[in-house]
């Protein structure tokens, strides 16, 4: 069963989240609380994994990551003071290669007789959470991880179909610390709020949209009827995607975990920088922080441009390139990546010409030109993103 899909799925979260709840307004230990959300993500994937060989190509997938990050940590301490960066290219290629063949080749033959087809939901987040995991030891800020942890944050159930992507150290943070019946009931009441509004989103405002808006559209070509679904096509794509990641934000902190914002009015935005800040906002971080920001700083750490807005122009290219490949190979999810690398490139030269030329100035009305601008070039790219111009 897909999480957060129909209304009967909600009912099933009552065997996790009542107990939970009952912990916490005790009072119980970290601890306690730590073995719950354990036990819950292993019951609830015996239910979510559906047919039963899910289930075990995710414990082979987990076993595999697991193995490469202890054997990394034992490395790593081992070799104290290397950092070989050999040595953790491969560590990430062999994490991400179980991703990379799902993405371009989920149905192959294995010791030449035996077709099967690999892949489950949710693996590209589960990827993520340990190419960060890697990273992170590479970087020190890992020395330890205990099996149980790796467990509880790789597959944590809220967050295992559509994200938000967590970082280790806060969600283990999180996971062991203690919270009164106050604090425990602070976030209950967020999670509650967190769960209506995902509810009004999805199946309220998404399911609107998709039937009476997008869906009537969706036969139907030619210029003014290609503008009216890009409208259409974006309003569903956000409401759809804020709906999931409102559920699994609000259970996530009924189970004491605060699991980060994805989505901040990203509409609201006046320009493109700040819609990445606004616009699934784990996914655009995590590119952010473990490729853009290490691209640029490696390549003036190295001189590997003359220019230092190159470095990051080429990291832009870099950085959307990958994460339109993530969405899928095929053509329109690239051409999307690169839509965005331009904008983003665009901007930039723009704004630092700004300084001088002053195309632009301050003030409520310029905010909603810059606001509305940058909403038609967002939406642009969502009908590249739905492949109806390809």
């Amino acid at each position: 069963m897909t999480p957060y899909e129909n209304f009967s799925f909600f009912i099933y979260l009552l065997i996790p989240l009542v107990p939970a709840v009952l912990l916490g307004m005790a009072g119980a230990t970290g601890r306690a609380r730590a073995a719950w959300v354990l036990l819950s993500t292993l019951g609830m994937l015996l239910f979510i994994a559906e047919p039963q060989s899910v289930l075990y190509q995710i414990t082979a997938y987990l076993l595999f990551e697991w193995i490469l990050i202890r054997l990394y940590l034992a490395y790593r301490t081992r070799e104290a003071g290397e950092n070989r960066a050999h040595v953790f290219y491969w560590m990430i290629f062999l994490s991400l290669l179980p991703l990379v063949v799902v993405k371009l080749n989920p149905s192959f033959i294995v010791l030449g007789f035996w077709h099967t087809v690999i892949g489950f939901l949710g693996i590209s987040y589960l990827t993520f959470r340990t190419v960060g995991i890697i990273i992170e030891v590479r970087d020190g800020l890992i020395r330890d991880i205990r099996l149980l942890d790796f467990v509880s944050f790789v597959l944590f159930f809220p967050t295992l179909a559509s994200g938000p992507i967590d970082r280790y150290r806060r969600f283990i943070t999180d996971l062991h610390k203690p919270l009164n019946r106050q604090e425990y009931g602070e976030l209950v009441i967020q999670g509650i709020d967190h769960i209506f509004r995902g509810f009004l989103y999805k199946f309220i405002l998404a399911y609107l949209i998709n039937k009476y808006w997008l869906d009537p559209l969706s036969h139907t070509f030619g210029f003014l009827p290609t503008v009216k679904y890009m409208y259409a096509y974006s309003f569903y794509l956000f409401f759809d995607f804020a709906g999931y990641s409102a559920f699994a934000i609000g259970v996530s902190y009924i189970l004491g975990i605060k699991t980060p914002e994805n989505f901040d009015k990203p509409f609201l935005s006046k320009n493109i920088k700040d819609f990445w800040n606004r616009w699934h906002i784990s996914l655009s971080f995590w590119f952010r922080d473990y490729i853009y920001m290490r691209f640029v700083l490696d390549s003036a750490k190295k001189k590997r441009f003359k220019n230092r807005y190159t470095a990051s122009y080429v990291g832009y290219l870099l950085l959307f390139g990958i994460m339109g490949i993530w969405h899928g190979t095929q053509l329109h999810y690239i051409v999307y990546g690169l839509y965005h690398a331009l904008l983003m490139i665009g901007f930039d030269v723009l704004a630092r010409k700004n300084k001088q030329r002053k195309f632009w100035g301050k003030g409520a009305g310029w905010d909603l030109l810059a606001i509305l601008t940058t909403a038609q070039f967002v939406m642009f790219g969502f009908l590249i993103f739905s492949g109806r111009l390809g």
